[in-house]
This record gives C-alpha cells, structure tokens and sequence, in this order.
C-alpha cells in the first residue's frame, strides 16, 4: 500500500506501527499536527493534550513505569519547560519504550526564536534520531522505541521544519497489521541506577530485573 503523507502525519504513523499505547502533548506550531493526528486516525492510543511540555513527558513517563510505549510531543522551545524530567529521565530505569519528538523551527517559521535540540539530545546523554523525509519519519519513530527499550533510556526524534512540511511518499507492506509489543522488562546492558529519594542509589544488575 502506497500513501502520501506528511511528516507530521509521517511520525504519528510510525508511532501506531511501533505500537504505543499513550500519546501525550502540549500544542504548539510545527507539532501540534501529530497529535491530532494520532487522535483522529488511531483511536487505540489514548491520547491527551497537556497544561504544558513537563507535564505531556511526566505523564508519558508513567505510563512507560506501567510498562507501556508512549511517545511526548513538543515544539523545540518546549524542550526547555521539559528539560526537568528529561535530564533525570536517562538514569532511571524504564520498562516500556518511550520517545520524545521535538518539533525544531529552522528559520522561525512559527516560533519566537531559533534552538538546535540536538544539544538538548548530547546534554541528556541520549540517542537523537533526524528524519529528512516522510518516509524516514515514520521508520526513524518506530525504531526509536526499540532503541529506548534495548537501552532503558528515552529517544528524541527531531524532526527539523524540512522533514514536516513536504508531502512524501510512504509506503508500507501488504498485508499489514499491528503487532503490540509484549514487554518482559527491559534489560539495558550492564548495570543500571534507580534514584532512591533522599537517600543514596540503587545498583541493579541487569539479570535481578523481573
């Protein structure tokens, strides 16, 4: 099957294939269309709009503790309310995967200022997908959650202005259907840390997960 979308569209696809479950957003110009999207087309996944950035990836989060794959939706500015949960979020053990898609704005096309989240991705510590095309929009968003759940981190997808706006072609097998993951845990190589509140650090091993 063959179908023209655009990226925004592109990314909310990949998200359906990928599987989750929960979708989470604040609107925002140029990301807003893929929650609507994923609303609209995919009612399977509850989705909801947030009061802000923090709390659309606190609660997406959450629903990644309960062992589901959920996927944050911002503008890159956004970024900046959400970088709270998103600088603690990489050394907290995960179970289902979880992705971050900030929407960058080259040229201020419908922003108040320019920002390279790429930065935000490298300070984080952790993987940034870039898609160019609509097709690599929605393979590069359903790869990020089996990158998320092999290293027990989160993902951002940057998706700059050139990758939203083009209509491209998609093209998907046939026939097709949606396979949900079945979770068992997520095992990151090697050792991982769970924050204790107020006190000190966990050590887990890998093996000792359930």
């Amino acid at each position: 099957m063959k179908k023209i979308l655009s990226g925004n569209e592109a990314v909310a696809r990949g998200a359906y294939e990928a599987g989750i479950s929960f979708a989470a957003a604040y609107p925002g110009t140029p990301s807003t269309e893929i929650l609507e999207t994923i609303a609209k087309e995919y009612k399977v996944i509850h989705s909801e709009w947030a009061p802000n950035e923090k709390v659309a990836l606190e609660v997406a989060v959450g629903a990644s503790y309960a062992g589901a794959r959920s996927l944050a939706v911002m503008k890159h500015v956004g970024v900046n309310v959400a970088a709270d949960p998103l600088m603690t979020l990489p050394y907290t053990l995960i179970r289902g995967g979880i992705v971050l898609i900030s929407a960058d704005d080259p040229e201020l096309f419908s922003s108040q200022n320019e920002q390279d989240n790429r930065h935000y991705a490298r300070f984080a510590k952790i993987a940034m997908l870039e898609p160019s095309s609509s097709q690599e929009a929605k393979d590069y968003t359903k790869e990020a959650f089996t990158i998320s759940e092999e290293f027990g981190t989160p993902v951002m997808v940057r998706t700059p202005r050139g990758s939203r706006t083009p209509w491209g072609l998609w093209v998907c097998p046939s026939p097709w259907r949606r396979k949900l993951p079945a979770w068992s845990g997520t095992r990151p190589s090697g050792s991982c840390c769970l924050p204790m509140p107020g006190v000190a650090t966990l050590s887990l091993k890998s093996e000792s997960l359930p």
